[in-house]
């Protein structure tokens, strides 16, 4: 047989090898369209997106540069007025509002939030330029007008504040679906939970027991998460209220756990169960907010995520965490996380299996 001849039949084998193997084709072509779906859907189309503005009372200011300028502020800045100015800055705190300005003699007041750096920063960037413009007014005065920003928070908040829950959330996600998933798959596929069955232990207190274990496991990331974001050189600053994340990490695990058992339950092989939870596991990562906020992203997207519980998870650390919001406004949180966890843990039962076949 020639060179060529050879050439060609290994290469076809190979081809044909690497078509067989669903494993390889999943991650060679479908995980990184995947990624492509996901950023094309999130950046593809979008232009700065507008922020979200609360004006406190009369801003003659604020007014006058939308009456001259509407066409090009209405592009950038959505702006609603209201009276109210403690519900304007808890708008901004809960992040529904990215500001809130408000104006004291020839100061623009500018409250914004820490939570993201992007939107507050533009918010701040627009008052700038508008009292630039009204001071340009003024030609051969002073400069009439200053703009004055007040975060919401404490003033020592930083982004750690912010990023922590979200990457926690994000761990605890994937250890809770992938421990879950590849333990009943590995149990069915080499026999131990037939032994299980016939071992004098009740089958509820062996998964009673895996469960506690993941839980502690939990609490554990959690501990070590806020240790090392607490060192000098990150400087997190804990609420009042952070020990509420406990049974939010807590209710998060479960509905995760639950996840993987279905993934565990219905897969027959490892391979399989382990390509289903890394298309569980990252959109969920990606729309649940653990790596960028979605408040850029299409409705549609925002929308999607609201099916997956890391979303929930992260809103509701971050609001005892980051936002310094009371206990109150975690419960919504842990019930949905609970809610996922025994409607998953029904449908896991439906699916399970003793072995394989």
């Amino acid at each position: 047989m020639s060179t060529l001849e050879s050439f060609k039949s290994l290469s076809r084998a190979m081809f044909l090898g690497f078509r067989r193997d669903r494993g390889a084709l999943f991650f060679t072509v479908l995980f990184p369209l995947m990624f492509l779906v996901i950023f094309g859907g999130v950046f593809g189309h979008q232009s700065t997106s507008k922020v979200k503005v609360q004006e406190i009372g009369r801003v003659p200011i604020l007014d006058q540069a939308l009456a001259d300028r509407s066409a090009d502020l209405g592009k950038t800045m959505k702006v609603t007025r209201t009276s109210d100015r403690h519900d304007a800055l808890h708008k901004v705190t809960k992040g529904d509002a990215d500001a809130a300005v408000e104006q004291q003699g020839n100061r623009l007041v500018v409250h914004y939030s820490a939570a993201d750096q992007v939107k507050s920063g533009t918010v701040q960037g627009l008052m700038n330029s508008i009292v630039q413009g009204a001071n340009q007014a003024a030609t051969g005065k002073p400069p009439a007008y200053q703009v004055a920003s007040q975060q919401v928070e404490d003033d020592s908040l930083k982004a750690i504040q912010f990023f922590t829950p979200s990457l926690l959330g994000w761990a605890l996600a994937s250890a809770g679906v992938f421990g879950a998933s590849q333990t009943l798959v590995t149990w069915r596929t080499k026999g131990i939970l037939r032994r299980l069955q016939l071992s004098p232990a009740p089958i509820p207190t062996v998964f009673a027991a895996r469960v506690a274990v993941s839980l502690a496991v939990a609490l554990v990331q959690f501990a070590l998460f806020v240790a090392v974001a607490q060192l000098p050189f990150f400087g997190l600053k804990l609420g009042h209220y952070w020990w509420m994340a406990v049974p939010m990490v807590m209710s998060g695990v479960l509905a995760f756990l639950a996840i993987g058992m279905v993934i565990g339950a219905w897969a027959k092989t490892q391979e399989t169960a382990q390509a289903v939870t890394q298309l569980v596991v990252l959109p969920m990562a990606f729309l649940g907010g653990s790596f960028f906020p979605l408040d850029a992203s299409p409705t549609w997207m925002r929308t999607l995520a609201y099916i997956f519980p890391l979303r929930y998870l992260n809103t509701g650390m971050l609001n005892v965490m980051g936002r310094g919001l009371g206990p109150m406004s975690a419960l919504p949180q842990m019930g949905i996380l609970l809610g996922f966890a025994v409607v998953g843990g029904l449908v896991a039962m439906r699916l399970f299996r003793w072995d394989s076949a």
